[in-house]
């Protein structure tokens, strides 16, 4: 007789003897310590699948999540992309990503999923604030007990919220426990070591929740396997004006002063001939690790990473853009203002300029807390971050974001328009994006703005 069971994060299929041919799939290994074949737990819908279509016997102890009785105590009409996300979902095999932009309603998505497929399920977030966010949503939603692992808690119950670090931890024993799994903010999962937390589960039906599924390193490939392809998406530009905030982007161009060019060049041909010299990409996997490492063996190496970090410090934070800087605020003083940098230094030099709050990753729980509700009631109404507020954090009263400097992440450029694209009544929202001419800034945001958002 054929048998499953759930062993630390992996699927063990005893059979007896040899794997069946049905069983011969990617994956699947035999495991000489005890004789039987092993798999990760995330191919054990695929495994017991094929196994009831072969028609063979087998007993199935793996899974230990069951239905659950969970109805919505809020009367709420979804949105038609909404309901179509869930169709989509559900036509794919509930497996798949949806993709929708910030203030979409991505969490809703997931709740009416929850609702409707009544299983044990598993929320698994990035970050504690997001932890939080969800933990409160699902309390509200839904007439349960909502678990939490992460941020001090270990409590698993039928419908729990986890962050992506916690999961990581506990997943290989709690693997079992969860028939319904969900990413959010989805695209973080394909790092080494957050998708464990996919590969560890047994999760029959598995959702991914993201505005922008697309990484820098292009590991959005191993999406599929560990959650399902996208069954659904939606850009901003096909939502505003009707279920997002009508907005616009505007880019404007600051000029360096002939002493500040004649420092960025200088600077900028130290650092690239180091580049050239050592045959470096830093946009290449590992190019900024093995930078700093060849930064660090000489005198030359030590010369081309302060020139590096001269030539963006003096792009970044020019003179030209705090000015300009002073002109949207003075002209935005009756709006609710995001101002994002790309560093610390620029954050808390804006700040101590103008007077403004900063939240950087240095901000503690607490004050950060007190700054975004003073923020949402308008008493303070500019807030300064570096890359903090990308995601993960609602603001829904913020209508004017500026930004002074990022990377070409196009995902991060996405994300910060989402933080001021919530509907509200006559909203219109406005992205600012300073670039200073004649240099790397330039080619940056080329590279930022090629997602449909900006055309």
């Amino acid at each position: 007789m054929i048998s499953l069971s759930f062993d630390r994060g992996t699927v063990v299929i005893r059979t007896g003897g040899e794997l069946p041919a049905e069983l011969t799939m990617p994956g699947v290994a035999f495991d000489p310590r005890v004789g039987t074949w092993r798999a990760p737990a995330r191919l054990y819908r695929d495994i017991s699948s094929r196994l009831r279509r072969s028609g063979l016997a087998f007993e199935d102890s793996a899974p230990a999540f069951r239905g659950i009785e969970i109805a919505s105590r809020l009367e709420r009409k979804p949105f038609p992309h909404q309901e179509e996300a869930v169709e989509a979902w559900r036509l794919a095999g509930g497996r798949g990503v949806v993709v929708l932009p910030t203030g979409a309603g991505k969490t809703f998505v997931a709740q009416m999923i929850i609702e409707r497929l009544g299983k044990e399920s598993l929320v698994v977030t990035p970050t504690i604030d997001l932890l939080q966010q969800w933990y409160g949503v699902l309390s509200s939603a839904f007439d349960i007990d909502v678990g939490l692992i992460g941020g001090g808690y270990f409590e698993p119950r039928p419908l729990t919220v986890s962050t992506y670090d916690s999961a990581y931890i506990h997943m290989e024993r709690l693997g079992n426990r969860f028939g319904f799994l969900v990413f959010d903010e989805c695209h973080h999962l394909p790092g080494p070591s957050y998708r464990v937390a996919a590969d560890a589960c047994l999760a029959p039906h598995r959702l991914g929740l993201t505005a922008t599924p697309e990484r820098e390193d292009g590991r959005e490939e191993f999406l599929p396997a560990l959650i399902g392809p996208v069954v659904y998406r939606k850009e901003i530009k096909a939502l505003a004006g009707e279920f997002l905030s009508d907005y616009e982007t505007i880019r404007l161009r600051v000029r360096l002063s002939d002493e500040e060019r004649a420092r960025y060049r200088t600077a900028r041909d130290v650092y690239l001939e180091f580049l050239r010299q050592n045959e470096l990409r830093l946009s290449s996997p590992g190019g900024w690790a093995r930078f700093l490492m060849l930064t660090s063996r000489s005198e030359e190496g030590r010369r081309a990473f302060f020139a590096y970090r001269e030539q963006r410090a003096i792009a970044q934070a020019s003179p030209a853009k705090i000015r300009l800087l002073a002109r949207l605020l003075r002209s935005h003083h009756r709006d609710r203002v995001l101002v994002f940098t790309s560093d610390n230094d620029t954050a808390y030099h804006v700040s101590h300029r103008f007077l403004v709050p900063a939240i950087t990753h240095q901000t503690k729980v607490k004050e950060r807390k007190e700054i975004l509700e003073r923020f949402h009631s308008g008493e303070y109404p500019v807030v300064v971050t570096s890359r903090v507020l990308n995601e993960g954090v609602d603001v829904p009263a913020a209508n004017v974001a500026i930004i002074l400097s990022g990377s070409g992440s196009v995902m991060e450029h996405v994300q910060r328009l989402g933080r001021i694209l919530r509907p509200g009544e006559g909203k219109r929202a406005v992205l600012y994006e300073v670039v200073a001419e004649d240099t790397a800034e330039e080619y940056t945001s080329a590279r930022r703005r090629r997602h449909s958002a900006y055309r």
